[in-house]
């Protein structure tokens, strides 16, 4: 397949679609799925020679939160391999670790080089996970990268509607902490002009797409 028939974006809406409300999250969740798994993963290789330009605000050694790329997300192993490189210390996130109404996300370690051999279970909402003794807080970790349905171009960020992350990074936020640093990891097509923000809603730091990196 040509290169160009395997990144053909779907189509990003534009400004009048986004004006009045937020688009709904079917419509990301639909061109998610109609790709291919071979656009996928070319996508993420693009979106991950922008890590490069994340790395030089990094200390040696960070912690990184990573996700499970479960729902047809921009695949997630590049960003698992770029820790191995370098010496990071990837996470994935744990739901419900004190108790099922607990929002909050804790952390646990990867020691595996491959995703796919992580040991997981499914949790009731959908998305895999692993459980481990040893379990950090969001604000123990340099970086958390956030999954998305859709971002705008001021760092609002649309999520699964769960609330998790909000509720986990909301604390550090409004404290000013600039640590976890919170970084989008999406399509490009998943980025719109503008989002309803709710006062609850923890905006981005900055964005990685198999385009570009920007900051917010």
């Amino acid at each position: 397949m040509h290169s160009e028939t395997i990144l053909a974006e779907p189509k990003t809406l534009n400004s009048q679609e986004t004006a009045l409300s937020n688009p709904p999250r079917r419509h990301f969740t639909r061109q998610r799925r109609q790709l291919t798994d071979v656009a996928r993963r070319q996508y993420a290789l693009s979106a991950s020679l922008h890590l490069s330009k994340l790395q030089q605000r990094l200390p040696a050694h960070a912690r990184i939160g990573i996700y499970y790329d479960g729902f047809c997300e921009l695949p997630t192993q590049p960003l698992l391999d770029w820790c191995g490189r370098l010496g990071y210390l990837p996470h994935l996130p744990v739901v419900g670790s004190l108790g099922s109404d607990d929002k909050r996300l804790r952390f646990v370690p990867v020691y595996h080089s491959k995703l796919v051999n992580v040991p997981t279970r499914i949790h009731r909402l959908g998305m895999k996970q692993n459980h481990h003794r040893r379990l950090l807080w969001a604000h123990e970790l340099d970086v958390i990268i956030c999954p998305l349905v859709a971002v705008d171009n001021h760092g609002n960020r649309m999520g699964m509607g769960g609330g998790f992350y909000d509720t986990t990074l909301g604390k550090s936020y409004r404290s000013g902490a600039s640590r976890p640093l919170k970084i989008g990891w999406c399509y490009d097509f998943q980025v719109v002009e503008a989002l309803q923000r709710q006062p609850w809603d923890v905006p981005l730091d900055g964005l990685i797409t198999p385009s570009s990196i920007r900051w917010f």
